[in-house]
């Protein structure tokens, strides 16, 4: 027999044993650890992924609210389709590709597809309404089909279309918000994420809902804005109907804002968009701009539109302010006491500054002047000697200073800082006096403006007033507040109630009579600014037509401002077609803003009265209440019950105004055509109307006599109106005086 292994190879083979055994468990032990500990987070993801399926549970996008908390943004429940390929039999991916199909209208082809892939999600197609849901729901019950499913979303909605657009913005398709107050605060608005934690078993099927994890989502907490809903309606109706009135070809813009706290009731920029549908051109002007072009060039030409309207022209471009701007050349002149109400100036038409010769709007000049009758005609040879008093240095400084040099700091998206002078020398410095040759937005002059009137201090402009959160009882809970900024005091508050007074004048007699409201106190400033950069079709400029003012006077509160943008009906001056749109929105919005009138006697015997309803009365009764109103009056018929009135209950008429009452077999007349009554007199236009049995209302300043002539009317030349209806013609009261 053999020998059997030695002691020394028994040895060896043991200690060999021994090592292999050890590095095996040192081997194990650094897979373990290696699975374990370090690749611990990506085993775990695929095993809960093996073992589970998550759906995303969309949370509520927070509101965006007015200060009235009327709603402006709110998200509307919808829901999503997916489906869960794995779980869908294989004999059933074609029923549920054509079922899918049909219902939601989409290609069957492209579901068929999404059903043969290996995963639990497919996103089929996202927010749609309840009314689709539910036929999915009964299709899915009726064919018995696993992996087809719908889960919770939201779905924006604006339910005043295209108002405060530029304001509020717009959200993707993935509910993030893309532009505006949506996209700035997107991260209050937004809300968390949700899961539907759903278990499977060994082949990917569901397991019963016991197995289910549910994590609700958290809803987006609210933006309550410094917006009012009904001034920023005011608003943009007076502004479209300037720039089609007008013509104004690059649009208009407007800003209310208060003075005091820098928050913005109202911002509009023309042309805009409903943001429902941002995506969609909706614009008037825009659509008949586009038909010029042929089918290629239109979609170029459709893609600037986009952007073009997608534009705040409040806060994004960039305008020469022209006259408007002589409110902070004056404000700096007093403040340094270079100038006083005892002053006067020379205007022959025109001066000269350096090598230039530098003329006044009024090619004949204004003769004689004091300091007020300067601003009242908004003089430039005037405001270039004012400037020059001032100096560059200090003009420059207090430019800064009234914030132009810099953005505002509002709230919203894309705020340009303006562009000045590359030099700043003796002709640079007569020019910027007059608000030419340098550009800033038209928030950065209300903004200032705001300054020079409310004491002197130049608060930071804003939008947002509050983020609040809903509760369980609906009550909305502050969570965060925004008080107004003060950035630095200006010019003193002696200073600022002068040049209120001062201002308050323009309105009153001078250049900006226009923008005259009964019984209110009324100042402000013309501007008619030429666009030096920018040629029309036939070569001739295009100009910048505005009115900046604030009311009340004495104490003021409210400012506004409104900008023509390239008007081409054939007025071009501030005072004749921007201040009277001014007047309107402020006619509207101050008794609307418990700002009480005052009114003077002779505004007392031109105000309106409020039509009672005398339908179904007796005449003799009808009559006894006209006398006892002193309302004149007109019988037609011969019965003893009135049957119709004109005007109509509810409505207004001038207190000259007549109204007829119908009886017995009398009715209105309902086909009076109404005359062109532009470029008459007031006295003219009056007696023309007034022999048709019509009414008419005149809007103007007080001091404008019978010879001033017709700007405006409403309705328009060629409307047919039932007898009776009131007829509201606009003098030009600014006559000789346009700037």
């Amino acid at each position: 027999m053999g020998k059997g292994p030695s002691r020394s190879m028994v040895k060896r083979s043991t200690i060999l044993l021994g090592i292999f055994a050890a590095a095996l468990l040192v081997w194990m032990a650094g897979v373990l650890v290696k699975y374990q500990i370090v690749n611990y987070n990506y085993y775990q993801t695929r095993a809960i992924a093996q073992q589970t399926m998550d759906t995303t549970l969309a949370p509520n996008r927070g509101s965006i609210y007015s200060r009235n908390y009327t709603p402006l943004a709110i998200s509307a429940p919808v829901e999503t389709v997916y489906i869960a390929p794995n779980s869908i039999d294989e004999e059933d991916r074609r029923t549920v590709a054509e079922g899918l199909a049909s219902i939601l209208e989409m290609d069957e082809d492209a579901i068929y597809q999404k059903t043969l892939k290996k995963n639990y999600y497919e996103m089929i197609k996202r927010r749609i309404d309840a009314e689709v849901a539910d036929r999915i729901r009964e299709w899915v019950d009726e064919k018995d089909l696993e992996g087809v499913h719908l889960v919770e979303d939201t779905k924006r909605y604006y339910p005043y279309n295209s108002m405060a657009c530029h304001i509020l913005g717009f959200t993707g398709t993935d509910n993030v918000g893309l532009d505006g107050i949506e996209s700035i605060y997107n991260e209050y608005l937004q809300g968390t994420s949700g899961k539907l934690i759903t278990a499977k078993n060994a082949i990917g099927t569901e397991l019963p809902y016991e197995y289910e994890t549910y994590v609700a989502a958290e809803n987006g907490k609210n933006v309550v804005l410094t917006i009012d809903e009904t001034v920023q309606y005011y608003l943009e109706k007076h502004l479209q109907e300037a720039r089609l009135e007008q013509k104004c070809v690059e649009g208009a813009a407007g800003i209310v804002m208060n003075v005091k706290t820098g928050e913005i009731l109202a911002m509009a920029s023309l042309p805009n968009y409903d943001p429902n549908s941002y995506y969609t051109i909706t614009d008037q002007m825009a659509l008949e701009a586009l038909e010029e072009y042929e089918e290629e060039e239109r979609k170029e030409q459709e893609t600037a539109f986009r952007n073009k309207i997608w534009r705040n022209k409040c806060i994004v471009d960039t305008y020469m302010p022209g006259s408007t701007f002589k409110i902070v050349t004056l404000s700096m002149a007093l403040e340094e006491g270079l100038i006083n109400t005892s002053n006067t100036y020379s205007c022959p038409g025109y001066i000269r500054v350096a090598d230039r010769t530098i003329r006044c709007w009024k090619s004949g000049g204004h003769g004689h002047q004091t300091l007020a009758q300067a601003i009242q005609n908004s003089c430039n040879p005037a405001f270039i000697t004012i400037g020059a008093k001032v100096g560059a240095t200090k003009f420059y400084q207090y430019f800064k200073n009234f914030g132009l040099t810099e953005k505002t700091g509002v709230d919203l998206n894309g705020e340009a800082s303006g562009i000045w002078f590359s030099k700043f020398q003796e002709v640079e410095l007569a020019t910027a006096s007059f608000g030419q040759n340098f550009k800033i937005t038209p928030l950065q002059m209300i903004t200032a403006v705001g300054a020079a009137s409310n004491g002197g201090k130049l608060v930071t402009p804003h939008v947002v007033k509050e983020i609040t959160e809903t509760q369980e009882d609906g009550t909305e809970k502050v969570v965060k507040s925004f008080t107004p900024q003060v950035k630095r005091q200006i010019i003193s508050a002696e200073t600022s109630a002068l040049v209120c007074d001062l201002l308050e004048e323009v309105v009153s007699v001078g250049s900006g009579k226009n923008a005259y409201v009964k019984g209110y106190r009324v100042a402000g400033k013309t501007g008619t600014s030429e666009k030096i950069d920018v040629l029309n079709a036939t070569g001739d400029k295009y100009y910048i037509s505005s009115f900046i003012g604030f009311a009340p006077a004495d104490d003021p509160e409210y400012a506004i401002l409104v900008m023509l943008d390239s008007p081409s009906a054939g007025e071009i001056y501030g005072g004749i077609i921007a201040a009277p749109v001014a007047g309107d929105i402020l006619a509207d919005i101050l008794p609307y803003l418990s700002i009480q009138p005052q009114y003077t006697e002779e505004e007392l015997e031109t105000l309106d009265v409020s039509i009672p309803s005398l339908m179904e009365q007796s005449l003799k009764d009808a009559e006894a209440v006209l006398i006892d109103k002193e309302i004149k009056y007109k019988v037609k018929g011969d019965g003893d019950t009135v049957l119709d009135q004109m005007p109509q209950p509810g409505s207004t008429m001038p207190q000259s105004g007549t109204m007829i009452l119908y009886t017995g077999d009398a009715k209105p007349s309902k086909n009076i055509t109404v005359p062109n009554l532009v470029d008459y007199s007031v006295a003219g236009a009056s007696n023309r109307i007034t022999s048709m049995g019509l009414n008419v209302r005149v809007v103007g300043n007080s001091n404008a006599g019978s010879t001033a002539l017709v700007i405006s009317q409403s309705p328009a030349a060629g409307e047919v109106v039932p007898e009776g209806t009131v007829i509201t013609i606009r003098t030009n009261s600014s006559v000789g005086v346009q700037n």
